[in-house]
């Protein structure tokens, strides 16, 4: 079996790029599971539902669930007091990597940390796992610590201290972005609308509705494509 593991960003801005119909055709051409944690259904369902300005939003994610689009962990049976413990875990340890001279630096909240727990439960099992996240420092914390040391010390305008030991506690995570997906869906001639620039529209959709892509990256994904 593979999972990929969806976090609240990845999916808000698929939802918003109006892409939900390519990511159902995706799930139909994915030999596995996509799989939200209770913390991320809580940001991009249970809270937005009561809010006017994103209660659409979160009905087209819902609707993903009810179709078994996006399923939670006990389609894979993965118990979700121990994703709880796992979150609080690495919560304390991400939140305290990096240090200024006043107080820790804040780097991830709950959702992004209970996809991490999940991809780590799910390692421990030997079930193949990817986390879909469009949120950069997460994905930095796992792939370049130190160049987040860096991007901190610039944004706090200030020094950084970093507990270097606690770098291999986010080395063997695997990320992908929305882009990336979106990316394949157009491989796949999953993309419903046909048009010669269509995925430079569709990169760009995606990275206003918040994912962190570069323009260069973007140019990179359009010269292979």
């Amino acid at each position: 079996m593979k999972v990929l593991i969806f976090d609240a960003g990845a999916l808000i801005s698929l939802s918003m790029s109006s892409l939900i119909e390519e990511l159902r055709a995706l799930k139909k051409n994915f030999d596995g599971k996509f799989i939200i944690t209770r913390e991320v259904k809580g940001e991009v369902i249970d809270r937005p539902l009561n809010i006017k300005k994103f209660e659409l939003e979160a009905m087209r994610i819902q609707q993903l669930i009810d179709d078994k689009v996006l399923e939670m962990p006990s389609a894979i049976k993965v118990d979700e007091s121990l994703i709880t413990a796992k979150t609080y875990e690495i919560l304390g340890v991400a939140n305290n990597i990096f240090e200024t001279r006043k107080r820790p630096v804040h780097l991830i909240d709950l959702g992004e940390s209970s996809c991490l727990a999940l991809s780590k439960i799910l390692d421990e099992k030997g079930i193949d796992n990817i986390i879909a996240i469009d949120e950069r420092t997460t994905r930095m914390l796992g792939e370049k610590p130190e160049n987040l040391k860096k991007l901190m010390e610039s944004k706090l305008h200030m020094p950084i201290f970093e507990k270097k030991q606690d770098y291999k506690f986010f080395k063997d995570f695997r990320f992908v972005r929305s882009t990336e997906l979106i990316y394949v869906a157009y491989k796949k001639g999953l993309i419903r609308m046909k048009n010669k620039n269509i995925l430079d529209a569709l990169l760009y959709a995606l990275k206003f509705s918040g994912t962190a892509i570069s323009d260069d990256e973007i140019n990179e994904i359009k010269r292979i494509g």
